[in-house]
């Protein structure tokens, strides 16, 4: 894999030679998005100014994904490369050392409060990050909450001020802009969530990608994964779940598109719970799918868990 990779780097540093640097100017801003949810933020604040490339596609998994070739070459011609960081993206270091891209490195929890997952039905090692071997307990789906969403587009439009200073005015203006849509969006969640009585706020997903949703808008969520899906949860794990759902009572089991639906399936089989729909965890649908953008993945997220939950 890295033979090929270098080769295909090599012809792009050719390429991009052939161009020369004053051709290079008048393109607009090479950005690569390491997956979907980071991509339609850039989309939003950089618009026709960028030139947007992203790793990981629709209903693609950032825990376990293998980079290829063009994605090197992607990298290595980036002006800017937006991640979300917090071992997020277990491939990020092997693929920024094997595109030596000299791209500056935007990393969107830059400011955000993180939390630790939930360790009750994974163990601590769970999310461990395969290239530094290094443990990580904390929780890496910041963009679950809308408030940490608002975060990602600042430090996006301060990345693209920085690599492109004449569009600085069209990034803070488009971000402030799609800030505007994400307030809205904040109070239709809670508003939602508002009208589901407290003692049923229970449901059950695949893996622990919604810490953040949970703190924020007062939902208990149960996941025998932990925050990667890499891990594979025992059977104590899933009885554990198992019985803590007949005593807490959840009210819905939903499926993840990133992940296998057979576990959930057997959860909802042993506790008598109706399976309630697809939740969007960890990326956007397919552009002609119900969350292909993240304002859409929210309003789909909790009109499932609304709808499962109060039967309507």
């Amino acid at each position: 894999m890295l033979k090929s990779i270098r080769a295909a780097l090599t012809m792009s540093v050719i390429t991009l030679t052939a161009f020369g640097a004053s051709s290079a100017l008048a393109e607009p801003l090479k950005v690569v998005a390491s997956f979907t949810v980071i991509a339609d933020f850039a989309k939003n604040v950089g618009g026709d100014r960028i030139d947007l490339t992203t790793i990981v596609g629709p209903d693609g998994d950032a825990h376990v994904y293998e980079p290829s070739p063009a994605d090197a070459v992607a990298m290595a011609g980036a002006d800017v490369v937006l991640v979300n960081g917090l071992h997020f993206e277990g491939f990020l270091q092997r693929l920024v050392d094997a595109s030596a891209t000299k791209a500056t490195i935007a990393v969107l929890t830059k400011g955000v409060t993180p939390i630790n997952f939930k360790p009750e039905f994974a163990d601590a090692d769970a999310h461990e990050d395969a290239d530094t071997g290094g443990e990580a307990a904390t929780d890496p789906h910041a963009f679950q909450s809308i408030a940490n969403a608002k975060i990602y587009v600042k430090n996006i439009a301060d990345a693209f001020c920085t690599a492109d200073a004449s569009g600085c005015d069209s990034y803070k203006a488009n971000a402030a802009a799609y800030t505007e849509k994400l307030d809205a969006l904040e109070g239709e969640v809670q508003t939602a969530i508002q009208s589901i009585p407290k003692e049923k706020r229970v449901v059950i997903t695949s893996h622990d990608a919604f810490g953040y949703f949970e703190k924020a808008y007062g939902l208990t969520f149960l996941a025998p994964e932990g925050v990667s899906t890499e891990s594979e949860p025992s059977a104590a794990d899933v009885a554990r779940l198992v019985s803590q759902v007949k005593q807490d009572k959840a009210a819905a089991v939903f499926i993840e598109n990133i992940t296998n639906a057979r576990l959930i399936e057997q959860i909802a089989s042993e506790t008598g719970i109706k399976v309630g729909g697809t939740l969007y965890s960890d990326a956007l649908s397919q552009p002609d799918g119900p969350a292909s953008t993240y304002i859409d993945l929210m309003r789909n997220n909790i009109a499932r868990i609304k709808g499962a939950i109060l039967g309507s």
